[in-house]
């Protein structure tokens, strides 16, 4: 006779180990490789977006230019918004990138382009005057937060990230969302 909680432990093993095998069977070779061609791809296109406000790197502005274009677009304090801009986007580009606390640097990049999305406007959906590329880069950072940054990542060395957890994304999207409808409040 075996006892319940011999019973309940050897019960609740066999599902959990059905789950890993499960989740490591999801995550082929070929998937890594695309989430890393994603993060790549987003990751430094935004970080130099992030250069051309911080540096005017790339036919950019420079913080005095980007801030003036903030403060035409109603926000306080242009150069400060520009040099928080300039960092959002080149550090959660990097992040990305190399994949680095992969669901906050997801975040990071959907806050930034939200309020590019509230600014441009959204008079038409394609380019050159719609916000199809914003979107774009939206749904692409949203969606590596959410995912994770697959095997080849830095965040694969973090035990906290190791294992990537859809409700660390979730609440990392969330935070963006909110401090960007927090940012776009105090925008005129």
């Amino acid at each position: 006779m075996t006892s319940p909680s011999v019973t309940s432990s050897s019960a609740s093993a066999k599902p959990r180990a059905a789950v890993t095998a499960q989740a490591v069977a999801l995550s082929t070779p070929g998937h890594d490789a695309g989430l890393l061609l994603l993060r790549l791809v987003l990751g430094l296109t935004m970080a130099a977006h992030g250069s051309q406000k911080l540096f005017g790197w790339f036919g950019g502005g420079g913080v005095r230019g980007t801030g003036q274009f903030f403060t035409a677009s109603g926000y306080p304090a242009g150069d400060a918004m520009a040099v928080l801009a300039g960092l959002t986007e080149t550090l959660g580009g990097l992040g990305l990138a190399v994949g680095l606390l992969t669901p906050l640097a997801g975040a990071a990049i959907v806050g930034t382009l939200i309020n590019a999305i509230a600014v441009h406007g959204a008079g038409s959906f394609f380019a050159p005057a719609g916000v199809e590329y914003e979107l774009l880069l939206t749904a692409g950072a949203a969606a590596l937060a959410l995912t994770g940054p697959g095997r080849y990542a830095v965040d694969r060395f973090l035990p906290v990230l190791r294992g990537h957890r859809l409700a660390h994304g979730a609440l990392a999207v969330a935070l963006g969302v909110v401090l960007a409808g927090l940012l776009l409040l105090v925008r005129n």
